[in-house]
């Protein structure tokens, strides 16, 4: 997680630099439904590599928003789901929802 430092002053800008790319949020998305498996979130979301769903990951593993559960299995598993942090975002995706779909009905 980033310190209080590192942080912008504006919270809106906190925010921003922690979903605020295209991917992180739909990879939010996903997870608000159920944990997901590396590769079934590739396959979902159209469009993105490897490396930018392994470094959005990571970045929000480090910033505490998701968890990663490695499963001792062969061959491994692993799981990444919302933290508790995580889960706090549902309103704001939720709203988001909401506006995109009243915005496409205009």
């Amino acid at each position: 997680m980033k310190t209080k430092d590192e942080l912008p002053e504006c919270p809106v800008a906190t925010t921003v630099s922690v979903i605020g790319s295209k991917w992180k949020l739909l990879i939010i998305r996903n997870l608000l439904d159920r944990p997901w498996r590396f590769n079934e979130l590739k396959k979902d979301l159209d469009g993105i590599s490897q490396k930018v769903l392994t470094d959005s990951l990571r970045a929000m593993e480090n910033d505490g928003i998701i968890t990663r559960t490695v499963y001792p299995e062969v061959p491994p598993r692993v799981e990444y789901a919302l933290s508790e942090l995580g889960e706090s975002m549902r309103p704001i995706l939720e709203a988001m929802r909401q506006w995109g779909t009243a915005y496409k009905s205009m």
